[in-house]
């Protein structure tokens, strides 16, 4: 029988009804590529995710929760499993086009998982009709899954797992089967001992861990006391750090991956991460301006940060294994150039610094934390909204795989994140990239981000701006005007503000 870990726990306790603690994935298809015919039926999906179940048995298994929060939750087999109670169908309402797409996601995202049930859920929605780049007949398949259950991790191999190398069904993760060994419920009586005997190891465990980060911290101690005349940085408050409302809102950008790495030669030796942090803080700096709101300290941004011991790739196992760092994303910086290498700056120090260290620790000591402290430390951050004092937005990204795949022969077209937010930080943007590209994913509330689609006018702003000064210059005689350099993205950015519209994702290659 397998019980949650600490850091898994973490995500059930500061779950509330407006602060929901599961992740949403969206794949878009295009169902012209099956062999023979164009339509795929609800039930070819089934039976296609019912084929690939073995790789991930967590998926026929729920929680049972110890009385009183005494110990950690167990995952134990659900005898009454059924698939089709987890596959839900749906359509678009009229027009079928990228804004009724968004508030369709924004509305399935914010409805509560059955906790009675293995936590998770699909959700096909057709009706994909009139979107930009997207083919007629397009239908998305949207998962969703409890945060307690995976991390970023191990919920893009299962994704992975679901999809194929060509259009002929052959798989793109090659994986063996799990042997499920039967997980029944535990009895009170062994869940009382257990709990007796994890509270009472915790102490020892907490101590051991503490010894172990001991020469992390005199270092850190050293550096802190070699800089202790430095400015340290406060967490401004913006209109991110307010309690969240149940009404979330969800958009969504792609820009290609070649030029998010052009963009790397303008701060040597950065890395894709930072350009993305850039492109945020560049848009959040438009935006911010815009409503006249923008302050005089920079942004921070909490980036959670793969911990598992054999990196991306090692993702064999479930549950969560992260750790975070925070780091200033120097939104007080006005130059392009000078705020990407100064995230470079921020993040090498948040790394192997102070920041870094201190989630590490943290990260380790929660995992010995007893369950019933848990459950009171999560609510007092829930209550009091104390993520307004360590950051202001999330920023996650995960890489996903680079070649084009398919799903019951439909080719994959594009893919898009949503993500918990929490009282204090309503901000969330999700970067995972596919098949030569990146979508900027983005979940807020409609208090807190009314105006979404301006804010991702900002994005394509603030990327064409480094892409274009990333970009080489002619050295023929007659040189290219400037406004020759500026990306499609930006000329499609000023005729959709024009016009009302935004861009959709492109069933191509993506413009720069």
């Amino acid at each position: 029988m397998r019980q949650l870990s600490p850091q898994d726990a973490q995500f059930l306790y500061v779950e509330s009804e407006h602060n929901l603690s599961h992740v949403t994935s969206v794949s878009i298809f295009d169902p012209g590529t099956v062999p023979g015919r164009r339509t795929v039926r609800f039930k070819d999906i089934i039976a296609h995710v019912e084929s690939r179940m073995h790789v991930a048995p967590m998926l026929r298994r729920k929680l049972v929760r110890v009385p009183l929060e005494l110990d950690y939750p167990y995952w134990v087999d659900d005898e009454y499993f059924d698939l089709e109670y987890h596959m839900r169908h749906g359509r678009l309402p009229e027009p079928g086009d990228w804004r009724q797409f968004c508030i369709h996601m924004a509305r399935y995202h914010s409805r509560p998982l059955d906790m009675n049930k293995p936590l998770w859920e699909i959700y096909v929605v057709e009706g994909l009709d009139n979107i930009e780049g997207v083919p007629r007949g397009s239908y998305a398949v949207v998962s969703k899954i409890h945060h307690a259950a995976v991390d970023g991790a191990s919920l893009m191999r299962f994704f992975s797992a679901l999809l194929d190398i060509d259009n002929k069904g052959t798989p793109a993760l090659q994986v063996e089967a799990e042997d499920l060994e039967p997980s029944p419920p535990p009895s009170l009586r062994e869940m009382a001992r257990r709990a007796t005997q994890n509270n009472l190891r915790s102490p020892v465990r907490i101590a051991d861990a503490l010894l172990r980060a001991t020469p992390g911290i005199y270092q850190a101690a050293q550096q802190a006391l070699a800089s202790r005349g430095e400015r340290r940085g406060e967490v401004p408050d913006t209109r991110f750090n307010v309690p969240v409302s149940p009404h979330k809102m969800f958009d969504g950008v792609e820009f290609s991956l070649d030029s998010l790495k052009a963009i790397r030669g303008l701060a040597p030796g950065c890395k894709v991460n930072d350009v993305v942090l850039a492109i945020c803080s560049g848009a959040l700096r438009r935006y911010l301006e815009h409503h006249g709101e923008l302050p005089d300290e920079s942004l921070v941004a909490w980036v959670p940060i793969n911990a598992r011991p054999g990196g991306a790739g090692d993702t064999d196992a479930p549950g969560n294994n992260i750790t975070a760092m925070t780091a200033a994303i120097h939104t007080d910086i006005p130059d392009p150039v000078q705020r990407l290498r100064a995230i470079y700056a921020s993040t090498l120090d948040s790394k192997e610094a102070r920041s870094g260290l201190s989630a590490r620790i943290m990260t380790d000591l929660t995992r010995h934390v007893p369950a019933a402290t848990q459950v009171l430390a999560s609510r007092l951050v829930l209550n009091t909204g104390v993520a307004a004092q360590v950051c202001n937005l999330f920023v996650s990204n995960v890489p996903g795989p680079q070649v084009q795949l398919y799903m019951n022969g439909a080719r994959q077209l594009a893919t898009y994140g949503m993500a918990p937010l929490s009282n204090g930080m309503g901000l969330f943007i999700a970067t995972p990239s596919y098949n030569g590209r990146m979508s900027f994913s983005v979940t807020s509330t409609r208090e807190i981000m009314p105006d979404i689609e301006f804010f991702m006018d900002c994005l394509r702003d603030a990327h064409a701006e480094l892409a274009a000064l990333a970009a080489p210059q002619p050295q023929h005689k007659g040189k290219r005007s400037k406004a020759a350099t500026v990306s499609k993205s930006t000329r499609h950015s000023k005729q959709s503000r024009k016009s009302g519209g935004k861009r959709k994702p492109s069933a191509g290659k993506q413009e720069q």
